[in-house]
């Protein structure tokens, strides 16, 4: 993994990162979204994001192999310490640690940025993605039931949260 880097994405960066979540969007249910994006959705996407809230990406051999983000966790100011986490890598390169590092760098961020908590929801049948999160200190808190609808099915989001103490 010595090769990996990760780092804040750039405007260069839409396209390959659009690629990755368009991919989910068609094929799977680790996102609730119906509809691929497009370069410019994506442009304008990753446009809005700044400081805290930036996306970042893993880069290997200078092809974008995964990303993440930081996002609000909801949008009232009494919840400004928490935030939820995004996560997503290339399908051809699942399983070799990536999203591991990913997360560990969203959870370095949202340290430096002030957080207290930090959210992962998760499809609560992906057991990878919700195994990622333990294996980063993530608790499940709960479980919410039947909250979205994909492929014709009600799924069920696996709610979990890290604390960030000091």
């Amino acid at each position: 993994m010595e090769e990996i880097s990760i780092r804040l994405a750039t405007a260069n960066d839409a396209e390959a990162v659009r690629s990755i979540y368009n991919h989910e969007v068609v094929h799977t249910v680790a996102t609730f979204d119906l509809v691929p994006r497009s370069l410019l959705d994506q442009q304008q996407w990753l446009e809005a994001r700044s400081g805290a809230f930036a996306t970042i990406v893993a880069v290997e051999h200078d092809i974008v192999v995964g990303f993440g983000s930081l996002s609000p966790y909801k949008e009232r100011p009494g919840y400004r310490t928490s935030v939820e986490d995004s996560v997503y890598v290339h399908q051809d390169q699942q399983g070799r640690g990536i999203g591991k590092l990913i997360v560990h760098e969203l959870l370095a961020v949202a340290r430096i940025s002030g957080f207290h908590a930090v959210f992962a929801r998760i499809t609560a049948a992906s057991e990878a993605s919700r195994a990622l999160h333990t294996s980063c200190g993530f608790e499940l808190v709960g479980i919410e039931r039947e909250v979205g609808r994909k492929f014709n099915r009600w799924l069920d989001v696996a709610l979990m949260e890290i604390l960030l103490t000091d």
